[in-house]
């Protein structure tokens, strides 16, 4: 089952400057001490290096440190001998997933890029439907910085829970002080807008026809007064025309800090067809920091979650057919994976499969770009 338990956040001034193996080596050990051969942060260390190599699971985890030899493996911090895969699995399944994410997310924190002069970080869900098992496949909220794509934060949903209480466990484990939230629609809560605010926050929330009243109200704003921001990008087939308009925000708007509230207009044309998506938002960022274009500009990011994390996942790493299933080996899969996705990213690497296949040559590129992560 996924863990629902919430580990203090990590956040050590000093830990923005160390290496992820330095922060690996810190991870609590949950194995007996007696018998026990290889530092856990060594073994987590082989894992990232395996996945950066294009390895999906245990496995193929066992097999690339079989394959990479003592030396390689003695840089990694195994100093006596190889691993074998059912050392990793019954590791994992054990593992604390919620400090590894933690200590995973402190260390791409620190390597975020800007968008429009802010740090801006999109929250989304993804189930990982391979690992259902007997159970409920595990579902995990996670944070993807704009920008850089790198991977803040990982939380599990309790099997009795939904997305939204955990999207606010994550969100209380970053440092939101000067950030910018964006989330979709299912987010769009009171409770949440208020947790964003209060840790020093801004958010900019979706409002779609699932919440009809605040939709139809929205919806009823003078909006064929007010100017419009257009732009229009063309690529893939299709030529795509985002029209932003927005306004101070209303007095009935209730959410927590809000200040403006935009309408946001999706055309798009492939084909010949054309369709039109309308969307309505609201946000705590005022015009001085969010004027329109900042804004459709976080908006249009946010889905960078979508195609640059689950997508990859999905599809590069096949995560959806995954037979890693037992106790918090699956979620640990995913954070490795999410880790994997981060240090090529920070490298330059936009293609992924290419970045496996490049990495998978050559032992030694996986294991030098994590020992200068």
């Amino acid at each position: 089952m996924p863990s629902s338990r919430i580990s203090a956040p990590v956040r050590t001034p000093a830990s923005d400057h160390e290496l992820l193996v330095q922060l690996l080596a810190r991870m609590p050990d949950p194995r007996r001490r007696r018998g026990v051969r290889h530092p856990v942060g060594a073994l987590i260390a082989v894992a990232v290096c395996a996945v950066v190599a294009g390895a999906r699971g245990f496995t193929a985890i066992g097999e690339w440190a079989r394959d990479a030899g003592s030396a390689a493996l003695e840089r990694l911090g195994l100093e006596r001998g190889g691993v074998d895969e059912s050392t990793l699995r019954r590791l994992f399944a054990r593992l604390d997933a919620d400090r590894l994410d933690a200590v995973l997310g402190v260390w791409a924190l620190a390597r975020t890029a800007l968008v429009a002069g802010r740090r801006v970080i999109a929250v989304d869900g993804k189930t990982v439907r391979g690992a259902r098992g007997g159970s409920t496949a595990p579902h995990l909220v996670a944070a993807l910085a704009h920008g850089s794509g790198t991977v803040l934060g990982q939380i599990a949903v309790s099997e009795k829970s939904n997305e939204i209480p955990a999207a606010r466990h994550l969100l209380r484990l970053l440092d939101l002080d000067g950030v910018v939230v964006t989330m979709d629609a299912l987010h769009t809560q009171h409770d949440t807008a208020s947790l964003v605010t209060g840790a020093g926050g801004d958010y900019v929330l979706t409002v779609k026809a699932n919440q009809k009243s605040l939709y139809e109200q929205l919806k009823a704003l003078p909006w064929a007064s007010i100017p419009a921001v257009t732009r229009t990008d063309r690529g893939h087939g299709r030529r795509t025309t985002r029209t932003i308009k927005v306004v101070d925000v209303p007095a009935w708007v209730e959410f927590s800090g809000a200040g403006q509230v935009a309408q946001l207009r999706r055309t798009v044309t492939r084909k010949g067809r054309r369709t039109v998506e309308i969307v309505y938002l609201i946000t705590s960022a005022d015009a001085r920091t969010a004027p329109p274009a900042v804004l459709a500009t976080w908006v249009q990011s946010h889905w960078e979650i979508e195609n640059r994390l689950h997508w990859v996942r999905d599809v590069t790493f096949d995560e959806d057919r995954s037979q890693v299933r037992t106790g918090n080996a699956p979620r640990v899969m995913a954070g490795l994976r999410n880790t994997a996705i981060t240090l090529l990213r920070l490298h330059g690497h936009n293609n992924i499969a290419a970045a496996l296949r490049h990495h998978a040559r050559d032992t030694d590129r996986p294991i030098n770009l994590l020992l200068t992560a």
